[in-house]
């Protein structure tokens, strides 16, 4: 089996606990207007690769995710849009004794990624905005499969992290962020919220592209900013970074 693949980072350190190997998968239904990997949209621009390979290459490093408490992370772009093939490599990373995660957008129909949940040890969910229309102005879409995931996760008590870019002026509404906050505040497996403070990092990806980046002007996340949020977000009983 073959999968569509954008690239891998042998030492990851923020995309789940410990050290890990992250794979991430190519093409996005999404369009974030802040996105950082502007080059992982088109599944055409990928690369295939195996199963097979991409266990052995995570095997060479393997004491380093053991010692750490880390794993394996598959990211994107979407992963799920890749559900069989994503769910085969999770399967096999667990058979090899390695801790899995999921890092996804909720942008998916349940049904067709609950045989991946049952290898998958945590869930990084990345609630894009709480608010529908401004999440569809964001990133093209409607937040509501992301909410129903969430709610199935926690229906099942699948262990997540839920995630957050702070951009200011997009994210960062006080009424916004309490909205989160009480809706999060209801599921019980929700281990960790993750403030990400919005950063202009990833615009050289869009120009090298040709494509215009909308959110030019709009100046990185401050630390009061970002702070403000977490403060906000923790007045719920959320554990909030």
């Amino acid at each position: 089996m073959k999968g569509i693949i954008h690239s891998t980072e042998t030492f990851g350190t923020v995309d789940g606990p410990g050290i890990r190997y992250i794979v991430f998968m190519q093409g996005c239904p999404l369009k974030c207007k802040y996105c950082h990997n502007r080059d992982t949209w088109n599944i055409k621009l990928g690369k295939e690769c195996t199963i097979e390979e991409l266990i052995n290459d995570m095997k060479r490093y393997k004491n380093y995710y053991k010692f750490s408490g880390g794993g394996l992370t598959i990211s994107g772009g979407e992963p799920t849009l890749q559900a069989e093939f994503v769910t085969e490599l999770l399967k096999t990373a667990k058979s090899e004794g390695f801790h899995t995660c999921l890092d996804t957008s909720g942008f998916v129909d349940i049904e067709k990624i609950i045989p991946m949940l049952e290898y998958t040890d945590l869930v990084l969910l990345d609630i894009k905005h709480i608010d529908e229309k401004k999440c569809i102005e964001l990133t093209g879409q409607s937040n509501k499969k992301a909410l129903l995931l969430a709610q199935y996760l926690a229906d099942k008590n699948i262990p997540t992290w839920i995630r957050q870019v702070l951009v200011p002026g997009i994210t960062d509404d006080e009424d916004d962020l309490n909205k989160l906050g009480m809706f999060l505040s209801q599921l019980k497996n929700v281990e960790l919220v993750e403030v990400l403070p919005y950063h202009t990092m990833g615009i050289h990806k869009w120009e090298n592209m040709g494509v215009e980046y909308e959110l030019k002007g709009i100046s990185d996340a401050t630390w009061k900013e970002t702070n403000r949020a977490v403060k906000i977000l923790k007045k719920y009983g959320l554990r909030v970074r």
